[in-house]
């Protein structure tokens, strides 16, 4: 994780729109500049792997979306899970400004604090249902609710284990399936 430097004052949704499309991932967190490069085979086989699964369980009324893609809760800040689960009626033109029903995020060695810590963070504070924590090094993932305003454990699967998880809506999903390469 790298912090772009700059003068004092703050980022803003706005600043960020004028940065360049270089292939790096640029997000914001309460004004702070957060540039992550771009992601390994793994990352993007687990994303990819999850997404499919996602869309098939997907109930009418919600949307399964890819990163990038910016959610902005606020003006100072914009962030990218690799994926998110939306309501229909809450998908705007550009980007996403309400809370989001799912946010996923495969972690990867630049990012693993950034997600599992800052981004945990902000979407608990903002209302995110539900976050789940996919790490292909381990193969794991962990599925968090949010209650009364905290995120509680749903669940936690590894390897070969199976995370039965109930929300946004019912799902189940093995770790070791989602890095695994597709058999031919």
């Amino acid at each position: 994780m790298t912090v772009m430097p700059r003068e004092a004052r703050e980022w803003t949704v706005e600043d960020l729109d004028q940065l360049p499309d270089d292939g790096l991932q640029y997000e914001l967190l309460d004004g702070l500049l957060l540039v992550t490069p771009a992601p390994v085979p793994v990352h993007q086989r687990a994303i990819g792997n999850l997404y499919v699964l996602l869309r098939e369980a997907c109930p009418p009324g919600f949307e399964v979306l890819l990163a990038p893609l910016d959610w902005r809760p606020d003006p100072r800040t914009s962030l990218q899970p690799d994926l998110l689960v939306v309501r229909n009626d809450d998908v705007g033109p550009t980007n996403i400004t309400a809370p989001l029903s799912l946010a996923v995020e495969v972690l990867s060695p630049s990012t693993r604090r950034k997600d599992s810590v800052l981004k945990r963070s902000k979407y608990e504070e903002c209302g995110v249902s539900a976050y789940w924590i996919v790490d292909p090094a381990e193969p794991a993932v962990l599925a968090l609710d949010l209650v009364d305003g905290r995120y509680t454990t749903a669940t936690r699967a590894t390897g070969d284990g199976v995370a039965r998880i109930e929300r946004p809506f019912g799902v189940e999903v093995c770790p070791r399936e989602l890095v695994s390469p597709p058999q031919l």
